[in-house]
């Protein structure tokens, strides 16, 4: 990602591709094909299932094909960039860049996140400096309709859904990064009015809390979460719980066992975000 963003207005080329990918694949004993294109024989597919009846949700096109499958690629990508020949508008050309790359899966391991940061580098380029948005991270966190999307996708030519569906995952990144960013402003500012005011045990714990990010820790903390993360006993628990109440890093609702403790920062979820066929955005 630190290359990309270094070099994000650069024509994409193999070598760019054949460099991240070795960069991915960095240490790899399992692999066959490192910074080059997939050679295996063997049908490169996407399954699901019993090894014995496994459904094959996608096949990419055999090895002897990606070289000039990847050439027109790598033409088109360049060709649509801003101020080429035939420009795109920054989703459109991001997310059928990306289809396009793991429709052709050049890599023998790989292409889900080298295809991502293709997206990235596209709409870097639309946007003339590096996006900074938390894409691939969204884009796993809603993995079951990623791939859903891109299997529906590979059987048609029609690109409106698959395009509809990536604007949107771009559009919730954007506001997953926005939440980020204000959460780790809150993170520091908390721990600055702390700082000599709390012990070891304490400040592990409310890491650990941050940690989950803008939606917050799930449940809550408790006395029982508080004892194993930092191996306090029953008593300690309930004194540095309380004492992190006191000094306002935590809140707590609830009694006694049901007592349940929250960071004292605003917490930010962030609702999945799609397009409906008239380009209206849609918060679920």
């Amino acid at each position: 990602m630190i290359d990309l963003y270094k070099t994000f207005a650069a024509p994409l080329t193999q070598d760019t591709l054949f460099e991240w990918h070795r960069m991915l694949t960095s240490g790899r004993t399992d692999l066959s094909d490192i910074g080059r294109y997939r050679t295996s024989s063997e049908p490169m597919q996407v399954i699901s299932g019993p090894v014995g009846s496994p459904e094959i949700h996608f096949e990419a096109p055999p090895a002897g094909k990606v070289p000039g499958e990847m050439d027109r690629f790598i033409e088109w990508f360049n060709r649509t960039a801003p101020g080429a020949a035939d420009p795109l508008a920054a989703l459109e050309r991001a997310g059928t860049a990306h289809l396009y790359f793991e429709c052709i899966h050049p890599f023998e391991d790989g292409n889900g996140r080298i295809g991502r940061a293709l997206a990235e580098k596209s709409l870097a380029q639309s946007l003339r400096q590096p996006s900074l948005i938390a894409l691939a991270a969204t884009i796993l966190s809603r993995r079951t309709h990623y791939y859903s999307a891109l299997e529906a996708a590979n059987k048609a030519n029609e690109l409106t859904d698959w395009l509809a569906w990536f604007a949107g995952i771009t559009i919730e990144a954007q506001r997953r990064t926005l939440a980020m960013i204000e959460f780790l402003i809150d993170k520091t500012k908390l721990f600055d009015r702390l700082s000599g005011q709390i012990n070891e045990r304490q400040q592990k714990a409310l890491l650990r809390m941050f940690r989950e990010g803008p939606e917050g820790f799930k449940g809550g903390m408790s006395a029982g979460k508080y004892s194993t993360i930092t191996g306090a006993s029953p008593a300690t628990t309930t004194r540095d719980l309380a004492e992190l109440t006191t000094k306002g890093a935590l809140t707590r609702e609830g009694e006694r066992r049901h007592a349940r403790y929250k960071l004292n920062v605003p917490l930010r979820p962030v609702a999945h975000v799609s397009l409906s066929e008239h380009g209206e955005l849609i918060e679920d």
